[in-house]
């Protein structure tokens, strides 16, 4: 979603590299740059022009370290004023007291709401809760319908009623039995409008009026851009929001959405859809975004994915080869299966400090068989020393796998890439920095 923001925010500070030291003249000129690439981004302006007064604060006068360029320098500043943007910190869902907690979405037609009802149910069930799905939408057609697939997919307890009974009767029926056969969670699928109307307002209120809801989230299409932000804002007015639910962050919209939202509506962000199945919902983190709006990856949220579906064991074997520096093919093989199992492999290789700028480093899950049958055709010596492959080998391995020479070379060139870029990450520092943000190399 932020690939245009990345690089235009790059080409910026990538002008500044070399230059002595951050002065007034030069740091005006970058951040002149970074302003247009926010707009471009589809920020918010008053966002925008309140984002640029919050870094021109912070780095006008402030001394450079003789160990940090200016460009280094400004990236941790905008990083920073990035982070309060978005929130400074990740706010959790909130569990009421007494059980159960209700979870009320609301938001317009369109914006994912009943899809996201089934990611959250199968989100609380991850973690020893029992929820249930309620159809309170009686409106749009077969919405009954799409939500009990949704509940059977995810294996969540189902509620509705036939035509004719009210949402707010609905709602108020399913929170009693609830109670009484012990779901800890209801999640409310209320009804949207392609706009907002008085209709759907005050049928809104009603609702929350008759079950007290612990969380109204407001679920919006991320792709929407302002459009999204200016209903979060109608909704809050009238409802006050406790949070939002990004959807499509996996899509190529301009992310001005997930930029300005908080600001201007005055609500956080607390979960993002970062993809169709149904576990494809997370908690959405300010500071890990901001790395990688940055172009710096995500190691944190990698290394918590990598840990749900990758063996501990197996997870140091690795670590040790990077290490002394003996990762090879067959590893390299290996680790792309196993990324494939963590997510979509273009979503992955963004969260990898460097990767998201090395373009013939952007791996194709339709390439995968064909990188496997490669690899294959190598023999052990080859796999586990590449520089071996000659030319000559270079063509049997082609003729094996079915693939020309200048898919085999195109491999090679990647493993380089992704060699040297281990090498560089193990300078960068030890793990626990990057746990603790990942920018204290930079001052």
């Amino acid at each position: 979603m932020f690939e245009a923001l990345t690089e235009r925010l790059e080409q910026t500070f990538k002008k500044l590299r070399g230059q002595g030291k951050l002065t007034e003249r030069n740091m005006t000129e970058g951040l002149r740059e970074v302003r247009l690439a926010l707009l471009e981004a589809d920020v918010n302006y008053k966002v925008a022009k309140e984002f640029i007064e919050g870094v021109e604060r912070a780095a006008i006068g402030r001394k450079v370290l003789e160990s940090v360029t200016p460009a280094q320098q400004l990236i941790k500043i905008v990083h920073d004023e990035l982070v309060k943007v978005m929130g400074d910190e990740q706010v959790e869902l909130r569990m009421a007291p007494t059980p159960p907690t209700i979870v009320m979405l609301v938001g317009l037609h369109g914006s994912g709401k009943t899809t996201t009802a089934g990611k959250l149910a199968k989100l609380f069930r991850s973690k020893g809760h029992s929820p249930i799905l309620v159809a309170a939408d009686v409106y749009r057609p077969a919405a009954i319908d799409q939500l009990r697939i949704v509940a059977e997919q995810v294996q969540s307890a189902f509620f509705s009623k036939n035509n004719g009974v009210s949402p707010i009767s609905i709602c108020r029926q399913a929170v009693e039995l609830a109670k009484r056969d012990r779901y800890d969670v209801v999640i409310l699928d209320t009804a949207g409008r392609l706009h907002i109307d008085e209709q759907l307002m005050a049928e809104l209120k009603n609702i929350k009026d008759a079950v007290k809801p612990t969380e109204i989230l407001f679920v919006a299409d991320a792709m929407t851009g302002q459009d999204a932000v200016k209903a979060a804002t109608m909704f809050h007015a009238d409802l006050h929001l406790t949070g939002v639910i990004l959807t499509k962050m996996d899509g190529d919209a301009r992310g001005g959405a997930a930029l300005s939202i908080r600001r201007t509506a005055g609500c956080p962000i607390k979960l993002i859809g970062v993809g169709e199945k149904l576990d494809a919902l997370e908690p959405f983190y300010p500071a890990r975004m901001a790395t990688r709006i940055l172009g710096m990856g995500d190691v944190v949220t990698l290394v918590e994915k990598a840990q749900r579906t990758i063996d501990e064991e197996e997870t140091q074997r690795l670590e040790e080869k990077i290490r002394k520096q003996q990762f090879n093919l067959e590893d390299f093989v290996e680790q792309l299966r196993r990324l494939k199992s963590i997510g979509p492999l273009d979503q992955v290789v963004s969260m990898i400090p460097g990767m998201p700028r090395m373009k013939d480093v952007q791996p194709d899950e339709r390439d995968l068989v064909r990188v496997e049958a490669m690899i294959n055709s190598m023999t052990v010596k080859e796999r586990r020393n590449p520089h071996l492959i000659d030319g000559s080998r270079r063509r049997r391995i082609a003729l094996g796998s079915g693939t020309t020479v200048q898919e085999v070379n195109s491999l090679l060139k990647q493993f380089d890439q992704v060699k040297k870029m281990m090498k560089n990450f193990a300078k960068l520092g030890k793990m626990k920095n990057i746990r603790r943000g990942g920018l204290q190399f930079m001052g």
